[in-house]
């Protein structure tokens, strides 16, 4: 089950509605991890936006809960600008609500993004077979680890175009690990510990989505290898 809602328009198209928040992650003297508000904005996005996208829709609009303090709202949109640009959607609209009637110790944001999707396209849980592939683009980070190794972390950009593919089904890594991921993708198949090989760990936080997982069939495996490079994982099934 994906961490998303999902609301009929009417006949033709469907509302998605992703959202993402982080406590604790600022400039703020309490703050547990001290990164710039832009920063912050950005690697929210990434989860909310790379959620809508991964169920099919396209992301048109961003709504922003501030409560970081009034002179943070500039650096969070161009948090979210930076994103927006990475993904070559330069038309998400932003909004949102600052709190500036009372200041808070440590840094707060949230934010949704609204994307609409066709609303006949297929929904159901994938059903694993001899012909299926599974990988991991990028890797499980959280904290200060996603400054301090941000190498690692998996481009918007790779992203938008794995999931661009029909062969291909995504979907991105968040704070309970790659394992739970690949348990709510799937039908008929438990994912353990003990018959998953790979060399990324799977019960590790992936914080921001800096990794997702891919499903997809074993023909085009050395398309997808082109274009993720080094931050492909190969994901080994022993059921």
């Amino acid at each position: 089950m994906r961490d998303i809602l999902m609301i009929p328009l009417n006949e033709e198209e469907n509302l998605v509605i992703a959202s993402d928040n982080s406590g604790s992650i600022g400039m703020k003297d309490g703050d547990a991890v001290q990164v710039p508000y832009k920063t912050v904005a950005y690697y929210s996005f990434r989860v909310a936006v790379m959620e809508c996208i991964s169920a099919g829709a396209e992301p048109f609009a961003t709504v922003v809960q501030n409560f970081c303090g009034e002179e943070a709202w500039k650096e969070l949109v161009q948090g979210i600008e930076q994103g927006t640009r990475e993904l070559g959607r330069v038309n998400i609209r932003i909004t949102g609500s600052t709190e500036s009637n009372f200041a808070l110790n440590q840094s707060a944001f949230g934010i949704t993004v609204l994307g609409k999707r066709k609303a006949n396209m297929k929904v159901s849980n994938l059903n694993y077979d001899a012909h299926t592939r599974i990988a991991v683009i990028g890797f499980p980070l959280v904290g200060s680890e996603v400054m301090g190794k941000e190498e690692q972390v998996v481009p918007l950009h790779v992203f938008k175009e794995v999931s661009s593919l029909e062969e291909v089904v995504t979907i991105p890594v968040g704070s309970r690990g790659i394992l739970y991921e690949l348990n709510t993708l799937f039908d008929h198949t438990k994912f353990t510990e003990e018959n998953v090989d790979t060399t990324v760990p799977l019960l590790k936080s992936s914080g921001p989505s800096t990794c997702f997982v891919a499903v997809f069939p074993e023909d085009i495996q050395q398309k997808l290898e082109l274009i993720c490079g080094r931050y492909l994982h190969e994901i080994n099934y022993w059921g």
